[in-house]
């Protein structure tokens, strides 16, 4: 019997995802757990298995498509058994009552293109849609050298507004939810941002000295460990910094663990992975775990768990080279804090103009939850770890 395989929660808070690669056919013979499709959720690209034997009746869904969850992604029968057309019917509650009504139809994905994963890979990094491909291989199937020949012949038609020549891009994926959180968190968090210069000389002497201890333990020693560190053991002191509100009902909710989530660059948008308990961890295994997150994030290999839980965040943008910036909080946190390019600089000390390494810290908070003041403290406090770092364990 056919069996409509729905896309299913494949993590918290996730509602829906982009169709990136299917890996199956209409007609093909598929095994249990077999991989049947990829998809691009606002987290990571994730590989759905199929949940039983048989074979695939019908694929609803196109590449580049976006699919909710609960909604029948492949429809999965037995050899020889052939899909029955129906029509969906929906069932609407008003004021009056129950009324049963057909909606209009839904447009349906094109058919599926006859190509090999690796030819439909091929065409999703030219930026071809295969199903426009005409395939010259046995029985029409897409080769390679289609989807090249397709490319050279429908280059992106540009298009043009009152001044010249524009290209639009879709919003999809990772740059999609970005917009959506950036949009909730500036609007429906009040943004207060609290800046600081710290003397950071004796950090980088420090991280020096550190260094080839850390080469000898294949790490890569950077400064954002220590400066994670710095801010989990200033939290435990300004609780109210890891802490979220629950607006409904009035409550602020302190954390009594330290998650920090780091932003990542990726070719897709901004990843925030989390490292776990750093407050439990010293310099070398915050170095371990803060590398391994980020190549996995750059490579879309993240677990969704790696990206949840996060109590602060820290937006490093000195590894730019930027010197300040007003980071936006990462909802439903109440504080982000930017790290800006450690650099040289004139200093006085003692009445005298010296040189220094200095870093400016940019703290973005919530000021429903706390007041400036607070913010200030926890600042200084985390200013005071980087300039005595033998302090930070």
């Amino acid at each position: 019997m056919a069996l409509e395989f729905k896309f299913p929660d494949v993590g918290e808070g996730i509602t829906e995802g982009e169709i990136v690669l299917w890996l199956v056919e209409e007609g093909e013979n598929v095994k249990q757990d077999q991989p049947l499709v990829q998809v691009e959720t606002d987290k990571a690209l994730v590989e759905i298995p199929s949940p039983r034997p048989g074979v695939v009746l019908k694929i609803m869904f196109h590449e580049g498509d976006i699919i909710k969850v609960g909604e029948t992604l492949v429809v999965i029968g037995d050899e020889g058994e052939k899909l029955e057309e129906k029509e969906e019917k929906k069932e609407y509650v008003g004021i009056v009552g129950h009324i049963e009504e057909t909606p209009a139809p839904k447009t349906r994905p094109r058919p599926q293109a006859l190509a090999v994963p690796a030819v439909r890979k091929l065409a999703k990094d030219l930026g071809v849609d295969i199903a426009t491909v005409k395939g010259t291989g046995d029985g029409g199937r897409i080769t390679e050298e289609d989807v090249r020949r397709h490319a050279e012949q429908t280059q992106v038609k540009a298009v043009a507004d009152t001044y010249g020549e524009v290209e639009r891009i879709p919003l999809r994926s990772v740059r999609r939810s970005i917009s959506q959180k950036m949009v909730r968190s500036k609007f429906s968090i009040p943004h207060v941002t609290h800046m600081d210069l710290a003397n950071a000389s004796a950090l980088v002497r420090r991280k020096t000295e550190q260094t080839e201890q850390a080469r000898r333990r294949n790490i890569h020693l950077t400064y954002l460990p220590y400066i994670m560190k710095a801010v989990a053991l200033s939290l435990k002191k300004f609780p109210y910094l890891n802490s979220s509100l629950d607006t409904e009902k009035n409550e602020i909710i302190l954390k009594k663990y330290v998650n920090i989530g780091f932003a990542v660059e990726t070719d897709d948008g901004l990843l925030v992975p989390v490292v776990k308990n750093v407050d439990k961890k010293n310099v070398f295994q915050l170095a371990e775990e803060t590398r391994r997150l980020a190549d996995l994030c750059r490579a879309r290999k993240v677990d969704l768990a790696d990206l949840k839980g996060g109590t602060f965040s820290i937006t490093n943008i000195g590894s730019l080279g930027g010197i300040y910036s007003t980071p936006i909080i990462n909802h439903p946190e109440a504080a982000n804090l930017g790290l800006g390019k450690i650099r040289q600089m004139p200093w006085v000390i003692d009445g005298e103009i010296g040189i220094i390494h200095g870093v400016y810290l940019s703290l973005s908070f919530d000021h429903r939850i706390l007041d400036g003041a607070v913010a200030a403290r926890f600042t200084n406090e985390v200013i005071n770890y980087i300039e005595h770092p033998e302090t930070i364990t």
